[in-house]
């Protein structure tokens, strides 16, 4: 029986962190959503104004016996920048914020241990600006969002912005791709 165990996390579009995490050894299911806002039941055009307060997100379950939730952090710090305000790329507001939504005080503290282990690593020029919070409701995206990049891999954002992510990630985590 796998130990199941749930990850949440926004680092500007969903599409990019999703495309990253099904690539991943240990990742059971990943879902394409929003969390951290304050209207219920959200849809990407209102999420899309910023005025909903939501963040674009992933919500990975892993079997915590296979990768850890340091290691599903380590390749989420490794695939999006953490020290910009509000914005990945040309991704622009507050639904694209780097944030971690954990699920456990043990996820809390592993977050902020590794935050605070990169800060002083000095790994980016900028400070770590990646938010840390109690996972709240999770709104699943609408099904057109769900395996975007599988389904759309020619779509022009997908092949300039999330291609390059994915890539990324194979050639970073090689010992960490799905079998």
């Amino acid at each position: 029986m796998a130990t199941q165990e749930t990850a949440t996390l926004g680092g500007g579009c969903f599409w990019c962190l999703e495309a990253v995490y099904q690539n991943m050894e240990g990742v059971l299911s990943v879902e394409s959503g929003y969390m951290g806002g304050k209207v219920p039941n959200p849809d990407y055009r209102a999420v899309c104004t910023g005025a909903t307060g939501h963040a674009e997100v992933v919500q990975v379950t892993f079997d915590a016996e296979v990768t850890s939730y340091r290691e599903i952090l380590e390749v989420f710090f490794a695939i999006h920048d953490p020290t910009t305000r509000d914005r990945q790329g040309n991704d622009a507001g507050t639904q694209y914020r780097s944030v971690i939504f954990y699920h456990s005080e043990a996820q809390q503290s592993v977050a902020e241990q590794l935050i605070g282990e990169l800060a002083a690593e000095r790994v980016w020029r900028d400070p770590i600006v990646t938010e840390v919070g109690p996972a709240a409701a999770f709104y699943k995206a609408e099904d057109y969002h769900q395996e975007y990049f599988r389904n759309n891999p020619q779509q022009p954002y997908c092949t300039y912005v999330v291609a390059p992510k994915v890539k990324k990630f194979r050639e970073k985590f090689a010992a960490k791709l799905r079998r």
